[in-house]
């Protein structure tokens, strides 16, 4: 059933195996190599998977996975808990929840996927009542030489609060506040360089760890990424809630 349907897209959750791998088989493509057929991962079973769909041809364009945890004693479950040490967040008392493997299909840049699949999630974080939204926002690659005016924007002004600030704890990571700590960044280019996810987030309110992540696996950098729901700026939250409407 549509959670939500906009124009030419319609967003929903996975309804049984077949709307799961198809995410799968959607995350390979954007995250690895057509090739590999398939990312899933044990963490697949414990998610809600949301689909955005190109009504005129069925394709599936966009796709996201979400794990609702009561509030922040369960976020050791979570898949940035791989990653980081997130002890601070288990002091979180509201329900939360985390989205993971957002992509959107290569052939696919209609800004519309991006609103629609936003819409969605927005819609699902009012009806189960969710306080804060956390995952990892990925750069490609594992070099950070093309995104330093990103990271010191990302240090300027984004960083977390220190209650709730993740600590290290991954082998390889890119200290970036201290080791940009004198730098300050070209705007124009830090924007280029920023993925359209991280920068949504940051539009809402958003923060972010002190360091990001060097994950081969996935080749990518990654960095931590809170929003508490409350701090959305009201004109934004009612955009998006026209959306979701």
């Amino acid at each position: 059933m549509p959670l939500l349907s906009k124009g030419r897209y319609v967003a929903r959750f996975a309804d049984g195996p077949a709307d799961v791998e198809a995410a799968q088989r959607l995350r390979a493509l954007a995250f690895r190599d057509a090739r590999v057929g398939l990312d899933k991962d044990a963490f697949d079973a414990l998610c809600l998977h949301m689909l955005v769909e190109d009504q005129s041809n069925g394709a599936l364009v966009c796709s996201f996975r979400l794990m609702p945890l009561d509030n922040g004693r369960g976020i050791e479950q979570s898949y940035s808990a791989q990653h980081y040490g997130l002890a601070q967040l288990a002091e979180f008392d509201g329900a939360m929840v985390e989205m993971g493997r957002f992509c959107v299909h290569p052939d696919y840049a209609d800004p519309d996927i991006l609103r629609v699949a936003w819409g969605a999630l927005t819609k699902y974080v009012d009806d189960a009542g969710i306080e804060m939204l956390f995952g990892c926002s990925s750069f490609k690659g594992t070099s950070e030489d093309a995104y330093l005016d990103a990271f010191s924007l990302l240090k300027d002004r984004h960083l977390g609060p220190k209650r709730w600030l993740p600590r290290v704890k991954a082998p390889f990571v890119f200290p970036f506040a201290r080791k940009l700590r004198l730098r300050r960044p070209d705007l124009k280019a830090a924007m280029k360089a920023m993925p359209p996810l991280l920068r949504t987030y940051l539009l809402m309110g958003g923060w972010v760890s002190d360091h990001a992540v060097v994950d081969r696996d996935m080749n990518t950098l990654h960095v931590f990424t809170g929003l508490e729901i409350k701090a959305i700026p009201p004109a934004r939250k009612k955009l998006l809630r026209v959306v979701a409407g």
